[in-house]
């Protein structure tokens, strides 16, 4: 298992407090109470994970705040603000899977919050086994590891949770506002900038764990996407014409995501939907919704605030209860 290293986060932390005014050595070593040898030497560190750190003998050291900060834990740690989500990450250059590697550590017993980011996947998982392209130094690809105590009926509200923190996120960041398309999907202007991917480990009876894996679409150009994705998918960068620091991006997410899960456990469900809706624009528009064994085309009336149901008219006037599926928002109405 891959963690945050602890004195390099440290002191990545302090030369940012710092305002590219330079920090002795001894001042680092009080702060962290270890030799001025072993600043050095977590100095060094942090320079071959990609660090821009200046040092000057009758002044200590200084961040080129100039230079690209690298994309790895040790930057995504020292800007955290939460008090449990991504508290230990586990950061990998290249992965199969975030969701499979954070379903693994969660088998393990990892602490909750426990989050996995790569910075590339060679096999990253959709919903419905669809695959999620995954290329290197572009995007955000990370799995949170939850321990909400509830049982298994009740694991689909942190779908609705998830995708409250992730809208709200890239709002932040997004020159157009974000829709959610039922569940999970981040739309802006109708096309996909983010995907949720819910699962779980349980009992009949309750939940041991839930892993929320939030791919995000961040710095990606359309001309780099396969060429059956480009209808349908964007990135922030296509909206805002530049690019996202992605490790900002990150610490934000993660602080709505921690916000929003404090709210569930303190206040229930209803509060997550009345947020939900507010990113919705479903409603009065024809959908179709495909399941494993069935296709229900209709008027979407909304949502169960009791459950999160898509609730759908057909032609026939029955109203649908739709628990799974995908749905297809068409333009033209019955």
């Amino acid at each position: 298992m891959q963690a945050k290293e602890a004195a390099e986060v440290e002191i990545i932390r302090l030369l940012k407090a710092g305002k590219d005014s330079y920090i002795s050595g001894q001042a680092l070593s009080a702060a962290l109470g270890v030799s001025r040898t072993a600043v050095w030497k977590h100095i060094e560190k942090a320079r071959e994970m990609g660090f821009s750190i200046e040092a000057l003998p009758s002044k200590g050291y200084r961040l080129n705040t100039s230079a690209d900060a690298p994309f790895n834990g040790i930057e995504v740690s020292s800007g955290l603000e939460t008090g449990f989500i991504g508290r230990n990450i586990c950061f990998y250059p290249s992965l199969d899977s975030t969701n499979m590697k954070a379903f693994e550590l969660g088998r393990q017993g990892a602490p909750e919050g426990t989050a996995v980011i790569a910075d590339s996947q060679t096999g990253g998982k959709g919903r419905l086994g669809r695959r999620w392209e995954s290329p290197a130094g572009a995007n955000l690809y990370t799995s949170i590891i939850l321990r909400p105590g509830i049982p298994p009926r009740h694991a689909h509200n942190l779908t609705f949770l998830s995708a409250v923190a992730v809208a709200e996120t890239v709002e932040r960041f997004s020159p157009v506002r974000p829709t959610v398309k039922w569940p999970n999907d981040i739309l802006l202007d109708g096309k996909k900038v983010a995907g949720i991917l819910m699962e779980m480990d349980s009992e009949p009876d309750r939940v041991h764990f839930v892993v929320a894996g939030i791919g995000v679409n961040i710095n990606i150009k359309v001309t780099a996407f396969p060429d059956r994705l480009r209808p349908m998918a964007t990135s922030l960068y296509e909206k805002s014409g530049k690019e996202t620091n992605r490790a900002v991006f990150t610490c934000v997410l993660y602080s709505s995501l921690e916000k929003w899960y404090k709210v569930y456990r303190e206040k229930g469900f209803l509060p997550l939907m009345e947020a939900w809706k507010g990113f919705f624009a479903s409603v009065g528009k024809t959908v179709t919704v495909r399941s494993f064994d069935s296709v229900i085309e209709g008027v979407c009336l909304g949502v169960d605030d009791d459950d999160g149901a898509l609730l759908v008219k057909t032609r026939a006037g029955a109203i649908e209860r739709v628990v799974s599926g995908d749905v297809e928002i068409k333009r033209d109405g019955l």
